[in-house]
């Protein structure tokens, strides 16, 4: 999969970008205040082939001028019917404004609808407000049941 928004490049992650996207999630997390966790919420990142590839699900990353600059991913999810969650949301500051996360968010429901997947859910903290505002005007509802320790915020979109 490969695709393009303005000049930036979508694409399949490779093994080749498992530090790169580490460290664009570790740095996003830190700026935010919100701690990067390798043995817990971030050890997906960290194994991309068993947590994603190996179960249905796709980790994508974004390219800018050579460099990897963000990272968007989905896998299925034992919760409620035939359901992903999307995951691994992050850009770094210098992309953001430019409706990117909305296109990459599009693109993700795309790829999930394709799959025969009927609800999304997405689990995010408040301190992220982008990416709340970004999901809320996508039409994600409010849920509850948060799994992952840095989130207080969880939310459900019926495809």
């Amino acid at each position: 999969m490969k695709k393009y928004y303005q000049d930036f490049i979508i694409r399949n992650w490779q093994a080749s970008d498992r530090n790169f996207a580490a460290e664009v999630i570790r740095s996003v997390l830190a700026e935010y205040g919100l701690g990067w966790e390798p043995e817990g919420a971030d050890r997906d990142v960290l194994q991309v082939e068993e947590c994603y590839l190996s179960v249905g699900g796709e980790f994508w990353v974004i390219e800018h001028q050579g460099k990897l600059v963000g990272t968007g991913a989905y896998y299925p999810v034992e919760r409620g019917q035939k359901a992903v969650e999307i995951r691994k949301m992050y850009f770094l500051p210098q992309i953001r404004g430019r409706g990117l996360g909305k296109y990459l968010l599009q693109q993700l429901e795309i790829a999930i609808a394709c799959r025969g997947f009927q609800q999304i859910w997405i689990e995010t903290a408040s301190v992220l407000a982008e990416a709340v505002k970004l999901y809320e005007n996508a039409g994600y509802q409010p849920a509850t049941g948060v799994e992952t320790t840095r989130c207080d915020r969880i939310y459900i979109k019926q495809l």
